[in-house]
């Protein structure tokens, strides 16, 4: 799938977040992807407050969690998150990669789906509040 925007950010992991042997525990990635998430979407002006005050909430419906290696307390590492699909729903697609070496860590993705908060009705298609904010980074063909 191509990409319309694209964030990475970069961080150290904490010890928190880490088991006795150092390794991090699992269910962190989710909140990594988190934090590239709302970076991506405070890039086209549409925060988790900007979202609510358009009128729209936009809940988790489906994650996936690829784990291929894991990382490691102290470990640097990049969190690349990359809007992908955005017609009826948002799906956001995941890397995380060792800084140092590149390699990839974890892979995934998250899909929200729109609900009208005055009503909590889902809706099938992406409002245009949303689509005004990502207009001037859709090709032309597939706007």
């Amino acid at each position: 799938m191509k990409s319309i925007l694209t964030t990475e950010i970069e961080m150290t992991i904490p010890f928190f977040d880490a088991d006795m042997m150092g390794i991090t525990w699992h269910g962190n990635y989710l909140r990594y992807f988190e934090v590239a998430r709302c970076q991506l979407l405070d890039e086209i002006n549409y925060g988790y407050r900007q979202m609510e005050a358009s009128g729209y909430a936009w809940p988790i419906v489906d994650v996936q969690i690829k784990y291929v290696q894991s990382s490691t307390f102290e470990q640097k590492i990049k969190v690349k998150a990359s809007l992908v699909e955005w017609e009826n729903r948002i799906r956001i697609n995941y890397e995380v990669r060792d800084v140092a070496t590149n390699k990839r860590l974890t892979k995934g993705y998250s899909i929200q789906a729109a609900v009208k908060m005055d009503n909590q009705e889902l809706c099938f298609i992406t409002p245009d509040c949303f689509r005004q904010k990502i207009a001037h980074l859709i090709p032309e063909q597939e706007a």
